[in-house]
């Protein structure tokens, strides 16, 4: 992001600083012998920067318990900084625990962001209060006709319809082909990366004999990628799908490059343009117990589902599940906002063409 005047630049020069810091905690730590919770103190007291979101959200007080700093628009409109800008389409069923998984992991950065909920107006969400709807989101229409840093698309349960039958398909590619030209950088997430790569290189899916439910490991293809930075090898990702791409179509379009992939789930990540648009076919932001929540809501219906692989300790149900794919998930959102958003975007936002 290109800054103006010499206080953005201090601010700018700092903050990159302290995220530098933070992703070389433990480099930092062996060098200059310093504990690693005296550095992560460190690092807090000068964390000043929150994510800005609407008032009254209701993942403000949800995450408040979970002493993660968030700020609502009044106060944040104080602070003498721009913002990035984060549009969320948001096309999930139960939008208020989507919007609370996705605000989490967006919040491990020293860098403002100003949260904005889309919605189609095709569709009318029906597990999901009209109050809440019309209070923190607003149709793809009224919000064409802004420019933001970075977007997100998050999947939706609708891997049993071909894409052309999905009720709101033809909005859906409206706003696919909008992020082009208004977006520095768009995340599509599981159906949302199905669709998209469809889309845009006609890359189909195809049905699997049963769904692909659990975590599994990632291989990274590429490590020097930016998105990768401070990855291990292996990273597991949880996935829950009933569909997949394969891996010899991404690789027989020259415009793709496949960067994660798993010999279980699959592909796993997908880069095209440099960066400015990455596909992701499971779900790092999931909290540690949706999966269970899933497969407990399915075998209450009666339906055909195994128990999620890589979950529960010992693999059994009536324990917790072994959180394994949080540290990399955030770190993975982090760098996505720092490399692929934030090093890229214009200050200017009229100038992301």
């Amino acid at each position: 992001m290109r800054i103006r005047g010499y206080k953005d630049t201090i601010k700018r020069v700092f903050y990159q600083i302290l995220f530098e810091y933070s992703l070389r905690k433990v480099y930092l730590c062996n060098t200059f012998n310093l504990q690693p919770s005296i550095l992560y103190l460190q690092f807090s007291i000068y964390k000043a920067v929150p994510l800005r979101l609407p008032d009254r959200l209701p993942a403000i007080e949800l995450l408040k318990k979970e002493n993660i700093f968030v700020m609502g628009s009044s106060r944040a409109e104080h602070q003498d900084i721009r913002p990035l800008r984060i549009a969320i389409l948001n096309l999930m069923p139960l939008k208020i625990t989507t919007e609370t998984d996705l605000v989490r992991i967006l919040s491990n950065t020293p860098l403002q962001l100003e949260i904005h909920l889309m919605k189609v107006k095709a569709h009318t969400s029906k597990n999901t209060p009209v109050e809440h709807m019309r209070a923190f989101y607003r149709d793809f229409e009224v919000m064409r006709h802004e420019k933001f840093d970075g977007f997100i698309i998050t999947g939706a349960p609708l891997e049993h319809l071909d894409f052309e039958d999905v009720n709101y398909w033809d909005e859906v590619m409206e706003i696919f082909d909008w992020s082009r030209t208004h977006v520095t950088s768009t995340l599509y997430i599981c159906w949302a990366a199905q669709a998209g790569l469809y889309h845009h290189y006609g890359i189909p899916k195809y049905q699997l004999p049963e769904k692909m439910f659990g975590i599994f490991p990632q291989h990274i293809l590429d490590p020097k990628l930016p998105i990768f930075r401070g990855f291990d090898d292996e990273f597991n990702m949880p996935h829950s799908r009933h569909t997949e791409l394969r891996r010899e179509d991404i690789l027989a379009n020259p415009e793709l490059t496949l960067i994660a992939e798993s010999e279980k789930s699959g592909v796993g990540m997908v880069l095209a343009r440099g960066g400015r648009e990455i596909f992701i076919t499971g779900h790092s932001e999931y909290e540690p117990y949706t999966l269970d929540t899933e497969y407990k809501r399915d075998l209450g219906k009666g339906l055909p589902i195994h128990k999620p692989e890589n979950y529960y300790r010992n693999d059994d149900p009536t324990q917790p599940p072994r959180v394994t794919w949080r540290g990399h998930g955030n770190l993975l959102f982090t760098n996505w906002l720092n490399y692929y958003v934030y090093q890229e975007t214009p200050f200017n936002l009229d100038e992301i063409h």
